[in-house]
């Protein structure tokens, strides 16, 4: 299995492949510049830079500077349900931005501003190659492969309008990473255990073949709409179980510990704070 991460050193972020024992540099400045060069699973599988003890590691966001993050709402069955609203026919889309994202280890900025701070477990598409009007086989081979993140919302600016944007995109909420997992076999859809744990209480408990939507029909449509490029991040929805489904309603404050696993991809740990 091939992961990938980006990692924080004294000469900037840096590419690295994920040993079982040590992080190897790849000599480019994050994943998605890795992902922009021809032959790129070649080039990771063989890279022989600087090494660090996995210990040592400091994660930044998985693509420090994407050119596109792209999120899908309403893509699982349990939280279409649990909020109230129709199955949709199309994906529910909206973007959030490079300095919305932090690294799968740093503190969540929770902002004044906002009292009703959610959390939204959330499997990930990493872009590996330059897409547009794909067919599946095309979305498939696309795809690099997956990584973890959480959609993490202010539920109240979400609701001021019928725009989801305000909610979504706060600077420093959205951790991605830690590192991508490489697929070779995308057009299968995954099925990953996915769950959110805030304080050691589970919260999200699901598998994300329960996706409305897979990552290759994502792909798709999003292909059809925009050309998609190596480092693009779709996130694919969260499953139920969000606070802002449960009654009495339940949110995020300073302190506390938000785990964002998707077994067989990885875990973000996150301390929320001001």
């Amino acid at each position: 299995m091939l992961r990938l991460g980006t990692i924080r050193t004294s000469r900037g972020t840096q590419c690295v492949r994920i040993d079982s024992d040590q992080a190897v540099e790849t000599g480019h400045t994050d994943v998605g510049a890795l992902l922009a060069t021809a032959d790129w699973r070649a080039i990771a599988a063989s890279a022989a830079g600087a090494a660090h003890e996995m210990g040592t590691l400091d994660y930044a966001t998985l693509v420090t500077r994407p050119e596109k993050v792209v999120c899908v709402g309403l893509n699982y069955r349990d939280h279409i349900a649990e909020m109230g609203n129709e199955v949709p026919s199309f994906p529910t889309l909206f973007p959030k931005f490079a300095r919305t994202l932090i690294g799968a280890f740093d503190p969540i900025a929770m902002p004044p501003e906002s009292s009703r701070v959610d959390w939204e477990a959330e499997l990930t598409v990493v872009i590996g190659a330059e897409v547009r009007r794909a067919g599946a086989a095309e979305a498939a081979d696309a795809i690099a492969g997956y990584t973890v993140a959480n959609d993490v919302s202010m539920r109240d600016f979400q609701r001021n309008t019928g725009q989801f944007l305000a909610g979504k995109v706060w600077e420093g909420t959205t951790p991605v990473g830690p590192w991508l997992v490489v697929t070779l076999d995308a057009a299968t859809p995954p099925a990953f255990p996915i769950s959110c744990s805030v304080d050691g209480e589970v919260m999200q408990s699901s598998n994300t073949d329960q996706l409305l939507f897979d990552p290759v029909a994502l792909v798709q449509y999003l292909s059809t709409i925009i050309t998609l490029v190596p480092g693009d991040l779709i996130l694919t929805g969260t499953p139920g179980g969000v606070g802002d489904g449960r009654d009495p309603k339940r949110f995020l404050s300073p302190g506390q510990t938000v785990v964002t696993t998707i077994e067989g991809i990885g875990e973000c740990r996150n301390i929320t704070a001001n």
